[in-house]
């Protein structure tokens, strides 16, 4: 005699607590997580993973037969065949490779209202692990975005950076050239007020010369006269 085989009764009769299975099981497959009671949740855990095993067991074989009776068996326990359509055709992939544990159960801290009864979350452990990897992408997407923004900003510098070293240099080039140059026009204009002084000074010195000759040549003449005057007499 098997003992201890009544469990989660749920203080309701048969038929409510099969139907009440069924619904949750339905809302569980549409949702993919749902909030219930503690007793509910380990109520329908046992339910849903025994229609996901169907639903494995289908997607394993070939048979079309065995396909029929497997889906009959699901929507006979579901009672539904829209939520058997989808935990058949879509959501069996997930579930794959995993040989059981189909579904999590979260505590709340914060219990119902009216009677304080312990509150949960229940949901598929495929679903959770997309979370995750979900969060994993966009963590690295925004690390890879943080880090092409970091080049960015990085080459933005060294290309002011650049541009203000070219720019100096140019204004180095610049001054240089202009420095260059006025050193050139300074020795020009240095050449030539000494090309002037030596001109202005072989001028004075050809006049000294032409004013000396004609002294000599006024002296001679009047020797001359002198000389004459006295032969004269």
């Amino acid at each position: 005699m098997r003992h201890r085989k009544h469990n989660h009764l749920l203080g309701v009769k048969t038929a409510h607590r099969t139907s009440l299975i069924a619904n949750l099981s339905c809302s569980l497959i549409e949702n993919g997580r749902i909030k219930t009671t503690i007793a509910k949740a380990r109520a329908l855990r046992p339910a849903i993973e025994k229609a996901i095993t169907l639903a494995k067991k289908a997607h394993a074989t070939d048979d079309l037969a065995k396909k029929l009776h497997y889906r009959r068996q699901a929507i006979a326990r579901l009672r539904s065949k829209l939520a058997v359509k989808k935990l058949f055709d879509e959501l069996v992939g997930q579930f794959a490779g995993r040989n059981g544990g189909y579904t999590r159960i979260y505590k709340l801290a914060i219990p119902r209202l009216g009677d304080a009864a312990e509150m949960g979350i229940i949901e598929f452990v495929e679903e959770l692990q997309k979370k995750k990897s979900k969060k994993k992408r966009s963590s690295t997407k925004s690390i890879a975005n943080k880090s092409k923004t970091e080049d960015k900003d990085i080459d933005a510098t060294e290309s002011t950076e650049q541009s203000k070293e070219s720019s100096d240099s140019q204004s180095l080039d610049t001054e240089v050239s202009t420095s260059e140059s006025e050193e050139k026009k300074d020795i020009e204009k240095g050449s030539a007020t000494s090309e002037k002084s030596d001109t202005e000074g072989n001028e004075d010195v050809s006049e000294a010369d032409n004013e000396g000759t004609a002294t000599d040549s006024s002296k001679k003449n009047s020797d001359t006269e002198a000389t004459s005057g006295s032969a004269s007499q």
